[in-house]
Parts: C-alpha cells; sequence; structure tokens
C-alpha cells in the first residue's frame, strides 16, 4: 500500500507540512516495495480548487492513505470520494516519524 505525507524539505530533511493542498512537496512510500520518492506538488502556487488536484495526483500514483496537518473541504470531499484514507500529524515532525506513527495506528483519523 502507497501512503502519502504532505512534505516540506530543510537541511535536516522532509517534514510534515500543515497544508494539503498546497503543501510544496508529496512524500510517497510504498509499503510493500519500501520505495520511496518525492514529487514536487505542481500545484501548490494555484489560484483555487488545487486540493482535488492533488488528490487526482494521488489517485494516479496509486495512493491509498495520505498523512498532513490540515485538509480543506473540497480536498476533503474528493478524499472521501476517491477512497483514500486521511490522517492527520502536526506540522514539523519528520516524515519518517509520521510514517511509523501511522503503522502504529497512533495517529488521528479524519472519517
Amino acid at each position: 500500500m502507497k501512503i502519502a505525507v504532505s512534505i516540506r524539505t530543510s537541511e535536516s530533511g522532509p517534514t510534515v507540512e500543515q497544508r494539503f493542498g498546497r503543501t510544496p512537496q508529496i512524500y510517497i512510500f510504498d509499503e510493500e516495495s519500501g520505495d520511496k520518492q518525492i514529487l514536487d506538488n505542481p500545484f501548490a502556487d494555484g489560484a483555487g480548487g488545487v486540493g482535488p488536484k492533488v488528490v487526482q495526483l494521488l489517485m494516479n500514483n496509486d495512493v491509498k492513505a495520505v498523512i498532513t496537518g490540515q485538509v480543506g473541504g473540497n480536498a476533503l470531499a474528493a478524499l472521501r470520494n476517491s477512497g483514500i484514507q486521511i490522517f492527520t500529524c502536526e506540522q514539523g515532525v519528520p516524515v519518517e516519524d509520521a510514517i511509523e506513527k501511522y503503522r502504529a495506528g497512533t495517529l488521528p483519523s479524519i472519517q
């Protein structure tokens, strides 16, 4: 299963970004293969309606769960319609720690 995390990269490495649709980058982790990739978010600077576009990007990459700080209304509806599970994590948490919290079942979910 693939997990996406809204991230911001810094000198210390990728950390959870608060914003979903306008996140600068998206970290995708494949639990089965262990593969990791970072995608630049082409919609981060868009004028509006970027959340659903990011959801489509996740769907195109076969993502089944997302970890982010918060999700706007349009993105939330698109995520729910897509079947992608939504989990929240505090901004600034290292991406590997966020994924471990997800795997341990300790991240809050948004239904």
